[in-house]
This record gives C-alpha cells, structure tokens and sequence, in this order.
C-alpha cells in the first residue's frame, strides 16, 4: 500500500531520537510509523511541513488562485499529486490549544482548494477514497479532551473539512504524551501497529 504522512512539529522529524532540548514524541510516533510501515512491505511518502519550510498563511494573491481554480504554488501542487496517489493518509501533529497547529490548518486550508473537485463527483477531491489516519499528540487525557472540550480536532477534521469532501474513512488516536510515564510512551511506540489497523 502507499502511505502518505502529512507530519507537523517545529523540530521536524529529526526530533524522534529524545535528546535534550529537541525531541518531540510526535516525531518518534512518526519514526515509530514508518518504521513498521516500511518493514511490512508499504511505501511510504513523508511531508514534513516544516523541514519544506510549508507557508501556512492564505495570502491574498493564494485566496485568489483558490477562488479562481488556479494552483495555489508549485509547492502546493506537488503536495496534491503526491495525496492523490495514497492508499492511505496519516496526519501527525500536536495539539495545542485544543486544535492543530498553524501548519497543518494551512495546508489543508491550501491544497484542498476548490480547483481539486472531481469533475463527476463536485464535492470529492480524492478519487482513490483513501483512509484518513489522525494521530495527535496532546497534554490533556483523551476522555478529558472529549468530555470538557468536545473533541474539537474531530469536529474540525472529521466533521468540518474530510466528510465535506467525501473522505468518510476517517481514524482518530490520540497519544497523552505528557501524563504518561516514560514506559507507557516507550510501550505505546512498540504497538504501534495497533493504532494502524
């Protein structure tokens, strides 16, 4: 299967190897994907936002292009030619202050833009109905997050942005990075694979 990851963290994916002062447990949950991915026969396509220097913010001559139908950036372009051909896509970030970060709103705000509807289907943009894989990465416990905030980045992702344009095969894990010991991280990181199915 190909795999596309759509990863965010300001230190990149070269944040995985825990060393003080940069490391990022949404790296290694990342590392920790396409490691069983890749040993299980798949390939997989990793967006970096941050190590492409991704520009988030929908300037005016980017809403321009959007309304008219026209390709945002080249940038932009080649994110979608690479979406388009996935089996399957995985979105790996943090959340802070209950939602995604800037990154990740920006490029779903710039590469699912008008001009990308299927001419038979106006509101699906990607033929191949890939799976959406969430993965967040949060301080606050999943049934905290849901109870006292309503489960914000579902209603967003799931609800507000991918069932709109037709991708209803839509997965949500989120890991509390943060309350956990350091062996129930290390222990989620070695299951991976059960988050993948």
């Amino acid at each position: 299967m190909k795999y596309v990851m759509v990863f965010d963290h300001p230190y990149t994916l070269s944040a995985a190897n825990n060393e003080p002062h940069h490391r990022s447990y949404s790296a290694a949950v990342a590392k920790q994907t396409i490691n069983y991915l890749t040993a299980q026969g798949h390939e997989v396509d990793v967006i970096d936002l941050n190590l492409d220097r991704f520009d988030p913010v929908m300037h005016a001559n980017d809403l321009s292009a959007w309304r008219t139908r026209m390709p945002i950036n080249d940038q932009v372009d080649r994110y979608f030619k690479r979406l388009k051909v996935a089996d399957e896509i995985i979105f790996i970030f943090p959340i802070w202050w209950e939602l995604m970060p800037a990154m990740t709103k920006g490029f779903i705000d710039k590469v699912f833009s008008k001009n990308r509807a299927v001419s038979t289907h106006p509101r699906v943009v990607l033929e191949k109905n890939p799976v959406i894989r969430i993965f967040t990465i949060a301080g606050t416990p999943t049934f905290l997050y849901k109870l006292k905030y309503g489960n914000p980045i579902m209603k967003a992702l799931a609800t507000g942005t991918f069932k709109k344009i037709g991708l209803k095969k839509i997965k949500w894990h989120n890991f509390n990075a943060e309350d956990e010991s350091p062996q129930k991280r290390q222990a989620d990181l070695a299951h991976i694979q059960k988050y993948l199915s």
